[in-house]
C-alpha cells in the first residue's frame, strides 16, 4: 500500500512538473524576447531577437546575428552559431551554417549530422536529406534508410517513391498501405510481400525538376533552371530570416543578397549531373560511348 501511495504521488508531481513547464511563455521589452512563468516571474531575461518554441522544453532562439537552442530554463542547449533555423513538424529544428544542415530534436540531440547539403521532409516519417548532388532518407530517429547514393529521389504519391540509382529509375509502391513507409534497411523490401518493386523503362515524369526532355525545346528547359534556382534562393534567404518568420517582402535586408545568392543557386541547379537540365545531354554521350 505505501509503495502504491508513494508511486501515485511521484506520479502526481510529474504531471505537476509537466503542467508547471507547459505555463512558461514568451514575453517582449524593447524589441527583445524572453520567458515568464505562469506567476509571472521572469525565468529569462528578454535578450534574444526570437524564441519559437520546439516540443515542450526548449525554444529556438536569435541573438544577435546567430540561432541557437535553449531550454525552457534559458540553459543553453545548442551553441549560437548557425545562421539558419527552420523548425520541422514542431518539434525538430534544422539549422544550418556554411558547413551545411543538420536536424535536431528539442533535447538537442542530433538526428542528422551537419553535412548535409538539404533535409527535407517525406510521407512515412522520412527525411530525403542530398549532398554532393547524391540523395538519401533518413527516418525520425536518424537511422539511415538509404545512404547518399541516388541521382534523384521524390514521391508521386503518400505510398509511391521513385529512386534513379545509376541512371535507372525504379518505383517502390507499399501495396498494404495508403502510406509508404521503409524498413530500416531498405534490402528487405527484396523479400517482403508489401512492396512492389518496378523498374521503369521510360523516364517517370517530370515531377523532380528536370526529370525529363519530352520536346526538341531544350533551350526552354535551360530556361526552366531559372524557376528552382529562384525558389532555393527566396528559401535561403527566408531561412535567414529565421523559424515562422514574417515575410521576407517586409524585410529590406535580403535585397542585396538577392544577385548573389539567386547566382550561386542558379549555378549549382544548372550543373546538377542528375536531374539538372544538362543531364540528359550527357546521359545520352554516355550510353554512345558505350
Amino acid at each position: 500500500m505505501k509503495r502504491r501511495i508513494i508511486a501515485t504521488l511521484l506520479f502526481s508531481l510529474i504531471l505537476i512538473g509537466k503542467a508547471v513547464a507547459a505555463e512558461v511563455s514568451v514575453y517582449s521589452e524593447d524589441g527583445k524576447f524572453g520567458l515568464k512563468d505562469m506567476n509571472n516571474n521572469v525565468i529569462v531575461e528578454p535578450a534574444y531577437k526570437k524564441l519559437i518554441i520546439l516540443g515542450d522544453s526548449s525554444y529556438i532562439a536569435l541573438k544577435g546575428s546567430k540561432y541557437g537552442l535553449i531550454s525552457n530554463t534559458g540553459e543553453t542547449i545548442l551553441d549560437f552559431k548557425y545562421s539558419h533555423a527552420a523548425r520541422i513538424l514542431g518539434k525538430f529544428v534544422r539549422f544550418g551554417n556554411y558547413k551545411g544542415y543538420g536536424l535536431y530534436d528539442e533535447t538537442g540531440k542530433e538526428i542528422i549530422p551537419q553535412e548535409q547539403e538539404s533535409i527535407d521532409i517525406l510521407f512515412g516519417g522520412m527525411f530525403l536529406v542530398s549532398k554532393d548532388y547524391k540523395y538519401g532518407l533518413t527516418d525520425f530517429d536518424g537511422n539511415v534508410i538509404l545512404p547518399n547514393i541516388c541521382d534523384d529521389i521524390y514521391m508521386p504519391k503518400p505510398n509511391i517513391m521513385r529512386i534513379k540509382y545509376n541512371g535507372e529509375w525504379y518505383e517502390i509502391e507499399q501495396v498494404s498501405a495508403s502510406t509508404l513507409t521503409l524498413p530500416k534497411d531498405i534490402q528487405d523490401i527484396k523479400t517482403s510481400n508489401e512492396f512492389k518493386i518496378t523498374k521503369l523503362v521510360s523516364s517517370p515524369g517530370a515531377a523532380s525538376k528536370y526529370s525529363v526532355v519530352t520536346t526538341t525545346d531544350y533551350f526552354l528547359k535551360i530556361l526552366s533552371s531559372i524557376s528552382p534556382a529562384y525558389e532555393a534562393t527566396i528559401d535561403e534567404l527566408m531561412l535567414s530570416q529565421g523559424a515562422e518568420a514574417v515575410s521576407i517582402f517586409m524585410k529590406v535586408s535580403w535585397l542585396p543578397k538577392f544577385p548573389f545568392v539567386y547566382a550561386k543557386n542558379y549555378y549549382k541547379t544548372f550543373m546538377n549531373p542528375n536531374n539538372g537540365p544538362l543531364s540528359g545531354v550527357k546521359e545520352s554521350i554516355k550510353r554512345d560511348l558505350k
